[in-house]
């Protein structure tokens, strides 16, 4: 078995190390909490422990996955170029600064910056609440060009998040316009209340949206928008406080499909 590469990876409070064949796909993965190498064909048997030698530490147990659930086994099967979760927040802009980082300018910051910080800011709070059975994807891919910040799914349900830097600025929110400072209002919150429902058709799925504002001196919202949560970043951790919608192996399965680049392609 030719071509064989060792992709590690951290999810979920666990490391694993992913053996990925010539075509992209996974044949084996290595879980070493459970010091064990699974494969998925006993055909690649010694390939995969020649590959996985670097790695390896203490005694392993090798041998078939143990009762794959049909999660696991979709995941498997996902091409690693079609796998949204190893995704960082804010990657379509660090991806984007990479390919143009813009003129360097003294007294002004390129905006793609302050949107990079904010969707950093609330992605590492999102990641934290993993450990309370939620999961989360960050800059998901939409028909178009555009990108879903972050999606949390768990126990309370599915939320799109969009986040809005305003750092020492004020926010004025009047249902659909948001102005920033200022500056012009803009009918933001169309666009918060279009992607959740793109992600509602995409999962099959009531996902609720939220719209996220970073580092405000205040936010003024005139009237309770319809079917949007207003938040600022030290509120988005009060979402894992909701629960009873989904069970764990629900959570599970829309993080699978999530996941998958494909599904969005759909939408």
């Amino acid at each position: 078995m030719d071509g064989l590469r060792v992709v590690p990876t951290w999810r979920h409070g666990r490391e694993r190390l992913y053996v990925c064949g010539g075509d992209g796909r996974n044949v084996a993965w290595y879980d070493r909490e459970a010091a064990r190498v699974n494969l998925l064909s006993e055909a690649g048997r010694d390939d995969v422990l020649d590959a996985l030698g670097p790695f390896l530490t203490g005694q392993v147990t090798v041998g078939p996955p143990p009762v794959p659930t049909p999660v696991e086994l979709a995941r498997l099967s996902l091409h690693p170029d079609d796998d949204l979760a190893p995704n960082r927040p804010g990657e379509a802009l660090v991806i984007a600064l990479d390919r143009d980082p813009g003129p360097q300018r003294r007294l002004r910051v390129d905006p793609r910056r302050r949107a990079l910080a904010a969707q950093q800011l609330v992605g590492e709070i999102l990641d934290g609440l993993e450990a309370a059975g939620w999961r989360v994807l960050h800059s998901v891919p939409l028909p178009g060009g555009s990108h879903l910040h972050h999606l949390l799914i768990g126990p309370g349900g599915l939320f799109a998040l969009h986040d809005l830097p305003a750092r020492r600025q004020r926010v004025r929110v009047s249902d659909p316009t948001v102005s920033v400072g200022r500056g012009e209002p803009e009918p933001l919150l169309r666009r918060v209340r279009a992607d959740a429902s793109r992600a509602s058709f995409a999962l099959t799925a009531e996902v609720r949206a939220a719209l996220v504002v970073t580092e405000p001196v205040a936010v003024d919202v005139l009237a309770p928008p319809r079917d949007v949560r207003i938040l600022t970043a030290p509120d988005v951790s009060g979402l894992a406080r909701s629960g009873g919608l989904l069970k764990p192996a629900d959570v599970e399965a829309l993080h699978a499909m999530a996941r998958d680049r494909g599904t969005w392609a759909r939408i």
